[in-house]
């Protein structure tokens, strides 16, 4: 029954495409810079794009580290000018405040970007690992197992909610439940509680 549904030990969210609805603004940032290294996006780029840090993108347009700062600086840009909430995504993080729930952000941007967002979502997060904060970003474990770490919390018992294939890779490596963002909106914390519970924790 719901109320007998225990609590799990913190939530670890994801930003772009999963609280905010930045995943176009990078396109547009990556397609900017990709044109004028004369390389043109196309559908086929979208699984080296979507979900990853401006260090891989730029590792495969270009192998130059001048690109990552161009992508980074192109994707700022956009975020400062516009960011768009997810559905769900306040009452998400309210309902995990209400119920004193630790949150951590846990996200493949840099924390400069991290930083435009943070004020537009209004949430006291207990922590927030940026793409720097590790020394591999996604789809490797890393980042879900140090916020972890770093919150005292068993993988096991944390639930992450994600959007990207690379995301989803991510924290289940790292041992994660995983809930998935949806375009409609992100799900309740009734639903978080339900899936800790759902293989017989």
């Amino acid at each position: 029954m719901p109320s007998d549904l225990a609590d799990p030990d913190a939530v670890l969210l994801d930003m772009d495409g999963t609280l905010v609805d930045t995943e176009g603004l990078w396109w547009q940032a990556v397609a900017s810079v990709a044109a004028g290294l004369g390389r043109p996006l196309d559908p086929d780029d979208a699984p080296h794009v979507l979900g990853r840090t401006s260090d891989d993108v730029a590792a495969h347009l270009l192998r130059d580290a001048s690109v990552a700062d161009r992508l980074t600086d192109a994707f700022a840009d956009r975020v400062a000018a516009n960011v768009t909430i997810m559905p769900g995504a306040r009452e998400l993080l309210a309902e995990l405040a209400a119920a004193s729930i630790p949150t951590a952000l846990v996200s493949a941007s840099q924390r400069r970007v991290i930083d435009l967002v943070l004020p537009r979502l209004g949430h006291p997060f207990d922590l927030v690992i940026a793409d720097e904060d590790t020394a591999r970003s996604k789809p490797y474990p890393d980042p879900y197992l140090e916020a972890a770490r770093r919150l005292g919390a068993a993988p096991s018992r944390c639930v992450a909610i994600e959007d990207s294939p690379t995301g989803v890779a991510a924290a289940t490596a790292a041992g994660c439940r995983v809930l998935l963002a949806v375009p409609s909106g992100l799900p309740s914390l009734a639903h978080v509680r339900a899936s800790l519970a759902g293989e017989g924790a």
